[in-house]
């Protein structure tokens, strides 16, 4: 058997020289997850590569030109989900392509010009769920051959040149289809009869997007009786004359959601006319959502008359400014009022109002009071509102509110403590600053809370009973808070249902033994970003925690009698970015971090700080027994391993170099079969083919190369063909230097194996051509290099009549060094030489 050192010295140049040769012979492709997602994208394939896993569920193929797709394209991968050919300049796709792929769930064809789609194209595929042809050149729903895919929930078909909404019978077979994405298409009218299709499939399963199409015409009848889930009709329309026509068009349509309107930057319509929505009370829809118009009316919300009896409305990124009070008997559920540049709160009192939405209006200061009775979701979030006196239900005008959102707004002092507001289970107020909220118990009567959010309020904690009556509270969030002295004392004691506790980026230096001892309950706590100098686990000794971060802290170390309460229960540590002092003194501590490492986050990123020759180095690189050994055995113990590591870099060093002169007491005498081994970067294989090869092997007279694709003994390892084949048989050796040659380290080996070869041969010579212009920066990389041009003279390829000229007959010459040869013909040779070269 071949000894391990053996082995290793014939693999490593081996693919060292098959790396500098065929860089594309190694797999190209990224195992995102071994055998089950491979990543291919851009890598100028032009088939389907056949060495990946037939395991693979999600291939990318994508940016690469693969240009038509014939019979079982992908019959190799039977166990695929997911298919990913975007911008393949795929052209065709033939029959049966994708047979065989009975699990694919999702085709992606993206951004390919197809021009031929066979019947069959897309037989074979019985599971698929999605199938996205967005920029396809597609013209037409008709000669899209996917009538049989009755498994498909999503066909996007957007971006195309399709000019008529008018939908195939065999729509009727795609009972399955839940969203159907025709915008950005050329669609200008829509007629009665159009997408009769529609009636035979489920009702309100469907979603219809036609964004984008310029439409002019929707004919009044043409979605009657028709029952969709959604509808979305966003930069249709290139006037409100329009607009108004198109809305009556949908009448008798009975529709879960409605979306209208236009996208932040495909704005058409100058001025909205709240006459346009009149049509709307000629259909039938839970939701309306009206997004991005300019210069919206400013009334009473009359315009919205037609939709008092719908459930929810959203007005989003709409140019209000201000709205008065809609009608108290409007039956809206749900409200949303985002981005709609507002300058007053709004005045609302609506009987039925459950939720209320009302965020980034940034163009008020004061909150104004509502009368919303049966409101139980109220966000309210990044509007810089202040509020006097917050909070209780004679803010909000009711007592049934379950979640609020104050966070990201202004000053809100805390004038109350949520009376009517006990009913809460939802709080968040990061972000804003609370004033007043450490000098009394503010949430004493909420009781049913379950989450409180009060990070970065600008609070200094310094009333210890603030958190008193939260006997429910699960999550508290309090990060970029402080505390007096920085200390954290017991202020949790009501908090016996705590599971989630974040106390990051409080400043924290100290904290208290008992600070969580009425938490019995808790699992996860977030210390990280504080000032804290040891990990003391004391306080957390007879929790049930499972994730503790220390990360961004100043820990050096700790004690034994800290880590002897550590929690059994964890199962997540973080201590990176901590300052951990890597000396003997620490040594129980570090041993205690080694042993812990399976618990650790980020285990090899825990680095050492101290001392200055442990710095940036693992934690766990740190070794115990070091600290009881003697400086004598030490510096024995280092000296031996240095010498033992520097005889065994040399044998492998060298070991090729001894190969080679064993090569050369065996083959010294005999007689060479190549007059020179050609040395060069697969990079630069077309000009060795079509230069060096053709003008030396084919001129006058002629010389016979050694090259490795052609000369090589195949079977034989790739080492021994360099020395036995490339050098023990050749006269001389042609080093071809160009920016890739440098750049490629296991060229530079062959070149220093060829020093040594001509160091131990009496008759070996090595001759330069520098392929092209070379910066100095660049060359010195090699220092050898770079000295031995600097002292011999080489050859310079000059692509110029003269310059070949010069070249050929200068490598001509020291190629005949030492070559024996009959000059027969010399004349007719020569002019024939003359003749070649000049033709080149």
């Amino acid at each position: 058997m071949m000894s391990p050192t053996r082995l290793a010295g014939t693999l490593i140049p081996a693919m060292a020289f098959l790396s500098c040769l065929r860089p594309e012979s190694w797999n190209p492709y990224v195992q995102v997850a071994p055998n089950i997602t491979y990543q291919c994208v851009e890598l100028k394939f032009y088939k389907i590569l056949h060495n990946i896993s037939t395991s693979a569920k999600t291939l990318d193929l994508s940016f690469n030109p693969l240009r038509c797709l014939g019979n079982h394209s992908f019959s190799s991968f039977p166990e695929l989900q997911v298919l990913d050919l975007s911008r393949c300049e795929i052209e065709m796709i033939a029959d049966n392509a994708y047979q065989g792929l009975n699990h694919l769930s999702t085709l992606i064809l993206t951004g390919n010009p197809l021009r031929s789609l066979a019947m069959g194209a897309f037989s074979g595929l019985s599971s698929l769920q999605t199938l996205v042809a967005v920029e396809t050149n597609l013209a037409s729903l008709e000669d899209f051959p996917i009538g049989h895919l009755k498994t498909l929930k999503e066909l996007n078909v957007a971006h195309n040149l399709i000019d008529s909404f008018k939908l195939p019978e065999y729509f009727s077979n795609l009972t399955n289809l839940e969203h159907l994405d025709l915008s950005n298409n050329n669609i200008q009218n829509i007629y009665r009869g159009d997408a009769q299709v529609l009636h035979q499939m489920p009702p309100f399963k469907l979603s219809l997007d036609l964004s984008l199409n310029p439409l002019d015409f929707i004919q009044p009848g043409a979605f009657e009786k028709m029952e969709l889930r959604e509808l979305t009709l966003r930069s249709n329309f290139n006037s409100t004359d329009v607009m108004k026509t198109c809305v009556q068009g949908l009448a008798g349509l009975k529709i879960n959601r409605l979306v209208l309107g236009e996208f932040k930057n495909e704005r058409i319509i100058p001025e909205f006319d709240k006459s346009v929505l009149e049509g709307l009370c000629n259909l039938t829809t839970e939701e309306v959502r009206i997004a991005f118009f300019d210069n919206f009316p400013e009334d009473d919300l009359d315009f919205l008359n037609c939709l008092a009896n719908v459930s929810t409305i959203s007005l989003v990124n709409l140019r209000l400014h201000r709205i008065g009070a809609p009608p108290k008997d409007f039956k809206w559920q749900n409200l949303k009022l985002a981005n709609c540049h507002l300058k007053q709160f709004p005045r609302l009192e609506l009987a039925f109002l459950k939720e209320f939405v009302f965020t980034d209006n940034k163009g008020m200061s004061f909150f104004t009071d509502i009368r919303l009775p049966i409101l139980e979701f109220l966000d309210l979030s990044r509007n810089g509102l202040s509020f006097k006196g917050c909070c209780d239900h004679t803010d909000f005008g009711t007592t049934r509110l379950k979640h609020l959102d104050l966070s990201f707004n202004d000053v809100i002092t805390m004038g109350s403590n949520f009376l009517g507001l006990e009913q809460l289970e939802y709080l968040d107020f990061q972000h804003s600053n609370l004033k007043q909220a450490s000098d009394f118990p503010v949430f004493l009567s909420l009781k049913n809370l379950l989450y409180l959010d009060i990070s970065y309020t600008n609070m200094r904690v310094i009333f210890h009973g603030i958190f008193d009556g939260l006997v429910s509270l699960q999550v508290l969030k309090m990060a970029g808070n402080n505390f007096e002295d920085d200390f954290l004392p017991n202020i949790f004691t009501d908090l016996t249902n705590l599971t989630f506790l974040d106390l990051s980026n409080c400043q924290l230096e100290r904290v208290s033994q008992e600070a969580f001892g009425s938490l019995p309950r808790l699992r996860l706590v977030n210390m990280s970003h504080n000032n804290l100098l040891s990990l003391d686990m004391r306080p957390y000794k007879y929790l049930p925690l499972q994730i503790l971060d220390y990360s961004f802290n100043h820990i050096v170390a700790a004690k034994n009698q800290e880590l002897q309460y550590f929690p059994s229960s964890l199962v997540s540590l973080n201590l990176t970015q901590n300052e951990f002092a890597c000396v003997c003194e620490h040594m129980s501590f570090l041993q205690w971090v080694r042993d812990h490492r399976h618990l650790l986050v980020g285990a090899e990123q825990t680095l050492c700080v101290k001392p200055l020759e442990m710095q940036g180095m693992s934690v766990l690189s740190f070794r115990n027994a070091t600290c009881h050994m003697s400086k004598t055995i030490i510096s024995v113990t280092v000296l031996s391993v240095l010498v033992v590591s520097v005889v065994a870099v040399l044998i492998y060093k060298f070991y090729f170099h001894l190969m080679l002169l064993v090569g050369c007491k065996k083959y010294g005498r005999g007689e060479c079969t190549y007059d020179a081994f050609v040395i060069y970067s697969s990079h630069d294989e077309d000009w060795v083919r079509n230069e060096l090869v053709k003008n030396l092997e084919e001129g006058v007279p002629p010389f016979q190369l050694c090259l490795h694709y052609r000369d090589f003994i195949p079977g034989v390892a790739i080492a021994a063909n360099i020395i036995q084949e490339g050098f023990h048989k050749s006269r001389k050796v042609i080093v071809v230097v160009s920016q890739h040659f440098i750049q490629s380290r296991w060229c530079i080996f062959e070149y220093e194996i060829a020093q040594t070869w001509q160091f131990l041969s009496s008759h070996a010579g090595i001759i330069f051509i520098v392929l092209q212009k070379l910066e100095k920066s660049l060359l010195r990389q090699q220092v050898e290099l770079y000295r031995l041009l600097s002292r011999n003279t080489y050859l310079e390829w000059e692509d110029s009549a003269l310059g070949r000229h010069i070249f050929w007959r200068r490598l001509r010459k020291a190629l005949l060094d030492g070559k024996s040869w009959s000059p027969e013909g010399t004349e007719d040779a020569g002019r024939s030489q003359h003749e070649a070269t000049t033709s080149t």
